[in-house]
């Protein structure tokens, strides 16, 4: 088996293209290979085989990340969110080619035919995902926390059950379809004259028209509903990530399975804490004498305070590392590490015998006491020689 091209190559995009360069990459290469412009053409069929397939990944955003990350073996070709048989080449995706070719059907090729159409208006449909967005503390993202979170989705309509009607079901044909779910609509075009068939507007392709509709939900079978869950934000969660919660989506169309929660993490930052992955620093003020004689300080961390043993000869901006001090990794018992950075503070103001007292130690040091001064003194003296 010969193997698959690259999907972006396939459209000739570069990776990292935008939605609508994506699309119309897309529109451009289906008319390019559209077999009924190509009549017995095979590798024309092939190509437009090829281009339907990479559209498909690509066009969806969590199929898309997917095929980034992990390539061909990322993205399982079987896969389909309405529950049905997964890509085939043709039949499931005439959806997306109606809105381009208002679903060709001219030269015997049977593209998006009635009965298809009909046949996927009427089949179990997924329900979509809903997004929602919260903003939680620096401490709730490290520690975790439990919130509450107000969403609007669609929710089977609890009047009719999902049904879409008052009662017993009641219907009768479509008159604009005459129970065919579809309707056929020739159109002239540069190609010249092309037979479309589309679904069916006024039933929506089911070929049936409810005489007796839910009230409530106007016969849909769905009623949008704000509601208010309880969320769990694990302990490690940062800004950018996003939970998926199962199942509290939207609620699906004909029995179809009900989408699923997308709720991005916004993470509010914090005045001592800064965060590096799974890694924390800060920075912590110690004195002249402290810097200079050592002394045990309380440290900060993200659990709580621990004491910490700061040596003598401290330099301003030596860096300590607590290790197993920072945060805990997504789904792991294993946490990162504090790193923190003391700066030694200068006294802005000093009484008279302060000054003298100082001054009389700064005379006491010796040159081998302050090597960095003296290291620089001697590169300074070199160069000025030269």
């Amino acid at each position: 088996m010969a193997e698959k091209r690259d999907y972006y190559e396939v459209l000739g995009l570069q990776k990292g293209a935008s939605e609508d360069e994506i699309k119309k990459a897309f529109k451009m290469m289906a008319r390019k290979y559209h077999p009924d412009l190509h009549p017995g053409d095979k590798e024309a069929v092939e190509k437009f085989k090829e281009v339907n397939e990479a559209y498909e990944v690509l066009s969806d955003s969590e199929k898309r990340s997917r095929y980034d990350q992990f390539g061909h073996a990322g993205v399982d070709p079987t896969y389909n969110s309405d529950g049905g048989s997964g890509f085939n080449g043709f039949g499931d995706v005439g959806d997306i080619f109606d809105s381009i070719f208002g679903g060709f059907s001219g030269g015997g090729f049977g593209f998006g035919s009635g009965r298809s159409a009909a046949a996927s208006a009427n089949a179990p449909k997924r329900g979509g995902d809903v997004n929602a967005s919260i903003t939680i503390d620096f401490m709730e993202a490290c520690a975790g926390a439990k919130k509450h979170i107000k969403i609007n989705h669609m929710e089977k309509c609890p009047q009719c059950g999902g049904t879409g009607t008052d009662g017993s079901m009641t219907t009768n044909p479509c008159p604009d379809c005459n129970g065919r779910g579809s309707v056929q609509i020739n159109q002239k075009t540069v190609f010249g004259m092309m037979s479309s068939t589309r679904v069916c507007s006024h039933c929506g392709g089911k070929g049936k028209i409810i005489t007796n509709p839910c009230s409530k939900c106007r016969g849909s079978g769905r009623f949008r509903m704000q509601k208010e869950m309880e969320l769990s934000i694990p302990a490690g969660i940062d800004s950018g990530q996003a939970l998926r919660i199962s199942g509290q989506g939207d609620a699906g169309i004909n029995g179809g399975g009900t989408g699923d929660l997308m709720v991005f993490i916004t993470v509010r930052s914090h005045e001592l804490f800064v965060r590096n992955g799974n890694d924390i620093n800060c920075e912590i003020p110690i004195t002249y004498a402290q810097a200079v004689l050592g002394d045990k300080i309380t440290m900060p961390t993200i659990k709580g305070k621990v004491e910490y043993e700061i040596p003598e000869g401290t330099q301003s901006g030596t860096k300590f590392r607590l290790r197993g001090e920072g945060v805990k990794y997504l789904g792991r018992e294993s946490y990162g590490d504090q790193y923190v950075t003391v700066v030694v503070e200068v006294p802005k103001r000093l009484t008279k015998q302060q000054k003298e007292l100082l001054r009389k130690f700064d005379d006491s040091l010796e040159e081998k006491n302050q090597v960095r001064r003296q290291s620089f003194f001697e590169k300074l003296k070199k160069r000025l020689e030269q």
